[in-house]
């Protein structure tokens, strides 16, 4: 594992906080600073000793160096993603420290003329805006929801007392297969792809489409899908992938909590609104959603309160509860 390093980003970042720090306007203490924290990286958010304040059950594998060290590097990572006839897509990879671009997945039906006809909605995913993209508040809401999902994905202790989190590398019941059909991300004979990492994330196509945007490379996690178990910074990377990856129908957790992702007509009339209970619309639904109120639904809003507060920030107007969200299908 490479030590970590500063990037460019970080060194412009830091750059131009001081810059801003040596003016001074009238009294334009408190607007520097607000500016400095917006132009941190998310790791600076929140120390190494809050981390671990936060985490106080944790698995020592879950450490602030892996965490900080896969935003790091995945924040050199963006992809283009772009889909024909709804689902033949192209995924193009750009390293954005060498400037080099690689498709990284294009379907076998791209250059039918069936499917070229059909027009290609696209959308690019920069890493990079991992609790970066907005206000200092609405990154450290971002922030406290990413750990709010992390944290019940992985916790294992008493309820309600929101200190059991980043405790499991892997799920409890690891005999299922969890297999998928996929034409692009086949499973490895012998191969199990149960949940795992701080996101659990689970099945082959979502091990082989992670590894194409993290590493280039589809066959790193699907042919050795326990590498989430054993090494953190691949565990983080691939929670942040989660968090950032808009699916066929669905947002990212990320642009809804950063206002990007506002209901269309289809989604109002299902009850999905903006704010946390979408994310967990997103990331559980089929379980926890159009439910009313249920143990999981509530146990992520509780982690996310109690982050909140921990991290000095609140959510006075969260839509927290999908309890009358409909989740969502393939259709729609």
């Amino acid at each position: 594992m490479r030590p970590i390093i500063f990037s460019t980003r970080l060194l412009l970042t830091l750059t131009f906080a001081f810059t801003l720090l040596s003016f001074k306007c009238g009294n334009g203490t408190k607007k520097n600073t607000e500016d400095k924290a917006l132009l941190l990286p998310p790791a600076e958010l929140i120390s190494e000793k809050q981390f671990n304040e936060l985490f106080p059950q944790r698995d020592t594998f879950y450490t602030y160096k892996a965490f900080k060290q896969a935003i790091d590097e995945l924040g050199q990572i963006k992809v283009k993603v772009s889909r024909r006839a709804l689902s033949v897509y192209q995924i193009i990879r750009t390293d954005k420290s060498s400037g080099k671009n690689s498709i990284v997945r294009q379907d076998v039906d791209w250059e039918e003329p069936w499917a070229k006809v059909k027009p290609d909605s696209v959308f690019i995913v920069d890493y990079g805006n991992f609790c970066t993209a907005s206000d200092p508040s609405t990154n450290k809401k971002e922030m406290a929801a990413f750990f709010a999902h992390i944290a019940h994905e992985t916790r294992h202790g008493e309820n309600g007392t929101y200190t059991d989190g980043l405790m499991l590398r892997h799920e409890a019941n690891t005999s299922l297969e969890y297999y998928g059909e996929s034409d692009e991300y086949p499973p490895v004979k012998g191969k199990r792809y149960y949940g795992r990492g701080p996101m659990q994330l689970s099945y082959n196509g979502n091990y082989g489409k992670a590894s194409d945007c993290i590493f280039g490379n589809k066959k790193v996690l699907l042919d050795d899908p326990d590498k989430l178990e054993h090494d953190a910074v691949v565990a983080f990377k691939v929670a942040i992938w989660f968090w950032m990856m808009p699916e066929t129908h669905k947002p990212s957790a990320h642009d809804v909590m950063i206002g990007k992702w506002q209901p269309n007509a289809i989604d109002k009339a299902k009850g999905r609104t903006p704010g946390f209970g979408m994310t967990i619309n997103i990331i559980n639904g089929a379980v926890e959603c159009n439910k009313g109120s249920n143990e999981g639904m509530e146990d992520r809003i509780g982690f996310y309160q109690h982050f909140l507060a921990k991290m000095g920030v609140n959510d006075p107007e969260c839509a927290c509860s999908c309890g009358k969200m409909e989740f969502y299908t393939y259709a729609n």
